[in-house]
């Protein structure tokens, strides 16, 4: 018993944490491994790293007919990331493109919300479920059977979306109206102040409702469970 409970945590680990490791961790450690260990040039680092989310995204469409969220939006940063990587000359110019990513990655975001597939709750999930197989059985049971929980899932994500949209329209107010100098190094202030605003908002607002009725639903599936014993005892 206790090996098949063991089994069943290392596959629901797997599950939750699987798609932020194949979609986010491994693209970007590529990029830094060839741009910082390897010595490539920024354009080359990015055009390689893509080749894992573009297959990904691909194989989804192809053999789940559904769009890999994870790996398309890293596919998309990156694109952005290479097209915006041409724009050279004005510095000030030089200064808002950074806003360039923040903005996709927000829009994106928001159009998942619209489409009916929040793209953050992939990288809430494992925070939620920790690994427990109790747990990410009741996320599943609350993602298709409870109204409420769907709409903390989408609040979660439309704060995001908008912290980073509004991170994009600061930056680039900033770099054409403040100095340059000063945008230089405000502008990675206003980037933390922006995660920072939606770690707290979409805290409270999502994430820790989300938890709460994880648990409750985990609660009641146990207590359910219990109370079937006595019944099987009796029919015996």
């Amino acid at each position: 018993m206790t090996k098949k409970t063991s089994n069943t945590d290392k596959a629901s680990k797997q599950s939750t944490f699987g798609p932020l490791i194949v979609d986010v961790a491994v693209p970007l450690g590529t990029y830094y491994l060839l741009k910082d260990g390897f010595g490539a040039s920024t354009f080359a680092a990015l055009a390689w790293s893509s080749v894992g989310p573009a297959l990904r995204t691909v194989w989804g469409v192809v053999k789940e007919r559904r769009v890999n969220g994870l790996a398309g939006l890293i596919l998309l940063v990156n694109v952005v990331s290479l097209a915006l990587s041409f724009v050279s000359g004005d510095p000030r110019l030089m200064l808002a493109k950074d806003s360039g990513v923040s903005s996709t990655i927000g829009i994106a975001i928001l159009v998942s919300v619209a489409l009916g597939r929040p793209m953050m709750t992939e990288g809430l999930r494992p925070f939620l479920v920790k690994g427990d197989a109790a747990r990410d059985a009741a996320f599943e049971r609350l993602r298709s059977g409870s109204a409420a929980f769907r709409r903390s899932e989408s609040a979660y994500s439309v704060v995001w979306g908008v912290a980073l949209l509004a991170e994009c329209v600061v930056r680039v107010v900033g770099a054409y109206t403040l100095p340059v100098d000063t945008m230089v190094w405000l502008g990675t202030v206003i980037l933390l102040g922006a995660i920072g605003i939606g770690i707290v908002v979409s805290g409270g607002l999502a994430a820790e409702p989300m938890a709460r009725m994880v648990s409750a639903e985990v609660a009641a599936a146990e207590a359910a469970d219990t109370a079937e014993v006595p019944e099987v005892a009796v029919a015996a």
